[in-house]
């Protein structure tokens, strides 16, 4: 083994491994397995909003060519126990809790006959009399089932104040009283969510697109009465998740349930327009924000209050007011959430929940208290900074907030900016300069890994990591090079399937910390075992193993969590009211960049989305048919090529030794948090009128400055 480093390893710019086989179209996605004699499905989703079914017709469908059969409520297995997310309670009952709801399943010889089936299936459907049930779609902060939950997503107490938050509020000099609101929010990965399931000889085999299959192993074998070592699932390579592919879906338990029927392989791709409906979404969101300082701008009040929706058959509560127990000191805080069961699909993870709508609220409050105190936005925030986290009171294992707001501003240019609103006009343009903070928490989960030592000098190591298009795959080659001081050319990695060391999920940012920590042990491990070893290494290899659960399951006494600064320009039509990012520049404090190519990608892609959800993207919940209205890529728009400015992600130097072996904190979600909040203070500075809804389209922008007065009032 070489005893000395080599150039491919920790925070080089490694190319991606796995780069070649995706572009030849070598690499496989689920839809992309095809076992001889597979069959193709396509679900029949409820037209209704709330009702239950009184008859699923069949016939015309099975008499439809190539057809193989078609399950309904009436006729489909039943589960060995219900599911714990009632969402993957499919075919099982004949009520429908949301529009949408799968209500059933054809499965023909190739996908159009498939479809053609599907789409012959006549279902009806009643209430308690022939009308289908009255629904209640619409969240308001005033709905009389609001209620406030236990616990928010991530196990947050949903309730939580210090001090006296209203007394403190009312004696402040200088008070920002003001509401935010962000609407339902789709993932939309560039994969559809899809799953091919083969049954033979008791044992199942899924091909799945998932952000992780040991979970989606473990629903399958519970629904199906299987032991776990007889079910396997594969997602080699999967187009994206953003969280929307994070838990189980129902696709994957109807692609299995049919293979199970059948006896033959069945391929289940979902249509685009389906996968609001079935397969998660961000809940909308209503903030109130109420910030008390002192002339000098100290904070001496942090109130955030939040209203949400759930579905009726689960509790998902969007922990959007958690940021505000990390972001700023403040003797006297309050932060609650409530939400409201509606008829409407289950809420779900998407890229950094809670966080993004979150610190969109507060980072636009915080820039309405600058205003009001006359102070510049980067000064309120750098004033603000705590030593500990302000809620636990904890030490942070890092925090360099201040460090990424002063580069962030020298890189940008923010001294040269004129602080008055709407002071800068080029023609029909207004243009105006936003800043806001960022953050994330640094999350880790237990993990296995194996790495075996080769007698022609290579290494494998195995761990059941998901790559969702991140580039999980090379940064662990790097992690493993850098631990066993050999070529990122001598190690190859295997990853993605239950056959592999368990391993958690891709989500929370926590990836690259939990499965690069394990495999870190389990090549400090190998390298000790080929060193006790005498002589040439054995035909089949030396192998160790590591497992990081009794270290990664340990209650850290720090409070770990990534930090960042976002900064924006934008150029508002006063003509067409239509915003232009020109350009956005974001600065970070993420441990030990691991990666610098795929690190960069991964900021910039999150900022990317955050100007979506600034500018673009939206869903309306349509209050007479229950129904998301904007739900295909024609209607809910993702930045395209156009839509994307000049975009800078930088990081600075952070070594905190805190977290792992590596010293890395997560960079997928964070490149997210602060960019809407940029854009949004931006828009503000260039106009002079603060919008408190997203997205920023010109429908809603130009009668806003119209009614101002004009766009220099």
């Amino acid at each position: 083994m070489a005893a000395t480093a080599t150039p491919h390893l920790l925070g080089t710019p490694a190319e991606r491994v796995e780069g070649r086989a995706k572009v030849t179209g070598a690499a496989r996605y689920a839809a992309e397995h095809t076992p001889p004699g597979c069959a193709y499905a396509w679900p029949v989703p409820a037209g209704v909003a709330c009702g239950r079914l009184t008859g699923v017709d069949i016939t015309d469908a099975m008499a439809q060519p190539g057809a193989i059969a078609v399950l309904t409520p009436f006729n489909a297995p039943r589960f060995a126990a219900p599911p714990d997310d009632a969402e993957l309670d499919v075919l099982q009952y004949d009520s429908v809790p949301h529009r949408g709801w799968y209500v059933a399943l054809a499965v023909a010889d190739t996908p159009e006959n498939a479809r053609a089936a599907a789409a012959a299936v006549r279902v009806t459907c009643a209430g308690h009399g022939d009308e289908p049930e009255p629904h209640d779609v619409v969240l308001a902060e005033d709905h009389p089932d609001a209620y406030t939950p236990e616990k928010a997503n991530g196990g947050h107490p949903a309730h939580r104040e210090r001090g006296d938050t209203a007394a403190a509020f009312a004696s402040a000099p200088v008070r920002v009283d003001t509401g935010y609101r962000v609407p339902p929010l789709h993932n939309h990965p560039m994969e559809p969510h899809a799953a091919t399931a083969h049954y033979a000889g008791g044992r199942l085999t899924v091909y799945d697109s998932c952000q992780g299959t040991g979970p989606v192993r473990a629903v399958l074998a519970a629904l199906f009465d299987l032991p776990e070592d007889r079910v396997t699932v594969v997602a080699e390579h999967v187009g994206g998740g953003f969280g929307g592919k994070g838990t189980p879906r129902p696709h994957v338990v109807l692609a299995a349930m049919a293979a199970i029927h059948t006896g033959r392989p069945v391929k289940l791709a979902l249509p685009r327009r389906h996968l609001p409906s079935v397969t998660g979404h961000r809940a909308p969101t209503l903030h109130r924000l109420r910030l008390g300082a002192e002339t000098d701008g100290t904070l001496v009040s942090v109130s955030h209050e939040v209203t949400t929706h759930t579905s009726r058959v689960n509790e998902f509560v969007e922990q959007a007011a958690v940021p505000a127990r990390v972001m700023y000191g403040s003797p006297h805080s309050l932060t609650t959430h409530r939400v409201v069961p509606l008829d409407v699909p289950s809420p779900s993870w998407m890229r950094a929940p809670g966080e993004t709508p979150g610190m969109y609220a507060l980072e636009s409050a915080m820039d309405e208290l600058a205003g009001a105190l006359g102070m510049d936005p980067v000064d309120l925030r750098v004033r603000n900074d705590p030593a500990t986290e302000p809620d636990s009171g904890r030490p942070f294992s890092s925090r360099h907030l201040v460090e990424c707001l002063r580069e962030g501003a020298r890189r940008f240019g923010w001294d040269r900016r004129d602080p008055r609103p709407a002071a800068h006009r080029e023609g029909p343009f207004l243009v105006g300069t936003g800043v806001a903070a960022s953050t994330y928490p640094v999350l880790v989960s237990p993990s296995a890994a194996s790495a075996t030592a080769h007698p022609d000098g290579t290494f494998t190591v195995r761990v059941n990591a998901t790559d969702i298009g991140t580039g999980a795959r090379t940064v662990l080659a790097q992690v493993a090079a850098a631990a066993l001081a050999v070529p990122l050319e001598a190690v190859r990695i295997e990853i993605g399937s239950t056959r592999l060391p368990r391993a958690p999920l891709a989500g929370g940012s926590s990836g690259t910390a939990s499965w690069g920590w394990a495999v870190h042990r389990a090549c400090e491990a190998l390298t000790r075992t080929v060193a006790r070893h005498a002589g040439p290494l054995p035909d089949g290899g030396l192998t160790a193993t590591a497992d990081t659960a009794d270290e990664a399951r340990r209650t850290p006494p720090y409070a770990r969590h990534a930090f960042g600064a976002q900064f924006a320009e934008v150029r508002v039509d006063t003509v067409t009211g239509e915003v232009r990012v020109r350009r956005m520049l974001g600065v970070f404090a993420v441990g030990r960049v691991l990666n610098a190519r795929t690190a960069r990608s991964q900021l910039v892609g999150g900022m990317v989305m955050g100007l979506g959800m600034a500018l673009t993207e939206h869903s309306t919940m349509d209050a007479a048919h229950g129904d998301f209205t904007e739900c295909d890529l024609a209607s809910y728009h993702v930045p395209a090529h156009a839509d994307v400015p000049d975009i800078e992600a930088h990081w600075i130097d952070e070594d905190d030794t805190l977290l792992n072996p590596m010293g890395s904190k997560g960079v997928g979600e964070i490149g997210t948090t602060g960019a809407a909040a940029a854009i949004g203070n931006a828009v503000h500075h260039a106009t002079g009128v603060r919008f408190r809804e997203l997205p920023l389209t010109p429908d809603r922008v130009l009668p806003a400055l119209l009614s101002a007065g004009g766009p220099t009032a």
